[in-house]
């Protein structure tokens, strides 16, 4: 394939530049390659669906290139023949139920998002009934798209509000769950929708629930992302909605990225729950539901998430990073007999069993609400549920670039293998066996108190490390140790690892 074809597949989505806001910067996502994009989709559905007569449901996020693309991609399917939905503003998991609502008869749909990616961007996720493409999908459509392939026809269109059914889905969740039609009438939440797709949820859902949502922030849409960045793990962000919460005196704080697929939380003191602390109170949950679930999360959690699943009565599965590759291993091991009700990233993509196995921002959040009414009436809060839960002392995640002027991939794998075959030869270093990606080795307490991890990137050549200590100074003296390993590799890029070490 064309480079310029391949350069657009990041993973299981299309992205690229798409706005001219950066000097010398080219636009990738023009609206002649949108419409040759949303042409090949239309001739992979026409193959993969066998029908005459396909209907798709098209929806955006707030990013200010929405409209345009939208309106290129419209044009594209009407002119292959295929029906076309306009849902508007949506969020992403709402692309995807609009396939499982019976009385719109959508066989596909397709979200323009690029998720919390700078402003610039923009990208195209696709579904189907059976759920997201995987990223042979993507090759094969943009393969269409290089070979300018096109199925001809007449289509039409039709707008629909699915945005109102979809947070009454919501709605009628938790009303069935607390028997209750105002169970959030006590409650103060803060939501920050980060000027994203989200401000739904406060006026849709906890509003019509009772909640107050008076201190809520930054719910209009708008693509210039003016006060934050709109994503769960960047700390100014979440530094924003801990402020705000603690400002107003809320009993919850939630906080999603620009198109709803991921989430994060605030409990009532103003402290974050993301990260391990969000896996952790959704497995507690999960497992006082069904002792014995199995909790699958990508690769890079803590040590006291482990204990903390364990000492609760379930199992903790660590798999390689990547939200679909945790979704699958869960649908694998339920497929074998194995209950894994959910498959979670430290990110905060969660999906679970009883919702598609859709990664669903709203949905987790949604879930955490029931168990708030819960506490709420006996007088607890997140906090006594978390209070088994050992945080690291220290954490760092630090990028090294892989020089790509070689085969990148071939060199860091060799560099992990290499890296491996050290681990298990030296005496201070606790290699473990299950790490499904990268290596991740452990260390005992006068030696660091902790672990490393380090991986290839799903994408891009970078190597990302890793590391946690449950004692002041462990992250310096494990990064140390690896130091000594890694400094003879010189297309590997130390630099920030240098910085870290003061070196």
């Amino acid at each position: 394939m064309q480079e310029k074809w391949l350069s657009f597949k990041s993973g299981t989505d299309v992205r690229g530049t798409a706005l001219y806001c950066k000097p010398n910067k080219v636009a990738q996502l023009t609206d002649e390659a949108v419409d040759k994009i949303a042409k090949g989709f239309c001739v992979f559905l026409k193959k993969k669906l066998n029908k005459e007569k396909i209907r798709v449901a098209l929806g955006y996020d707030s990013r200010l290139s929405a409209r345009r693309i939208e309106n290129a991609f419209l044009n594209a399917c009407l002119l292959s023949g295929i029906d076309v939905i306009k849902t508007g503003l949506s969020s992403t998991p709402a692309m995807f139920m609009i396939t499982q609502d019976e009385s719109l008869n959508v066989d596909a749909s397709c979200m323009i998002t690029a998720s919390h990616l700078p402003q610039d961007k923009n990208g195209l996720k696709f579904f189907t009934r059976d759920g997201g493409l995987d990223g042979k999908d993507i090759v094969e459509i943009l393969t269409y798209a290089q070979n300018g392939e096109e199925v001809k026809g007449l289509g039409k269109t039709e707008s629909v509000d699915y945005m109102k059914k979809y947070a009454q889905i919501l709605v009628d969740y938790v009303k069935g769950k607390t028997g209750e039609e105002k169970p959030l009438q006590n409650l103060k939440i803060v939501v920050d929708a980060g000027n994203g797709a989200g401000g739904f949820y406060a006026y849709d859902v906890l509003k019509v629930l009772g909640a107050d949502i008076s201190g809520s922030q930054f719910l209009n849409p708008d693509g210039n992302f003016p006060n934050h960045i709109p994503n769960p793990e960047n700390k100014g962000a979440m530094r924003s909605v801990c402020d705000r919460v603690r400002e107003v005196g809320a009993d919850f704080g939630i906080i999603f990225d620009t198109d709803v697929d991921r989430a994060g939380a605030v409990d009532c003191t103003g402290e974050e729950i993301n990260r391990n602390r969000l896996i952790a109170l959704i497995s507690a949950i999960l497992i006082e539901e069904q002792p014995g679930a199995c909790i699958v999360t990508d690769s890079v959690t803590s040590d006291g998430l482990t204990e903390f699943i364990e000492s609760k009565g379930g199992v903790h599965y660590r798999f390689k990073r990547g939200y679909k590759n945790v979704i699958d291993e869960s649908k694998r091991l339920n497929g074998e007999g194995v209950y894994s009700p959910l498959a979670i990233e430290t990110s905060g993509h969660a999906a679970f069993k009883e919702n598609y196995f859709l990664d669903d921002g709203a949905y987790l959040v949604t879930r955490l609400i029931v168990k708030l009414v819960e506490l709420k009436k006996q007088g607890k809060t997140f906090g006594d549920v978390l209070s088994g839960l050992k945080m690291p002392k220290e954490s760092a995640e630090i990028r090294m670039k892989l020089d790509d002027s070689i085969d990148f991939k071939e060199y860091g794998l060799s560099l992990l293998e290499k890296l491996e075959e050290y681990a298990r030869n030296k005496d201070d270093f606790d290699l473990c066996e299950n790490s499904f990606e990268g290596v991740r080795v452990s260390f005992k307490a006068k030696e660091g108190d902790g672990f490393f991890l380090l991986r290839m990137s799903l994408h891009e050549p970078i190597m990302p490390l890793n590391i946690e200590s449950n004692k002041i100074g462990g992250t310096i003296k494990i990064a140390e140790k690896l130091y000594e390993f890694l400094k003879d590799y010189d297309k590997l890029n130390i630099g920030s690892l240098k910085n870290f070490l003061n070196k």
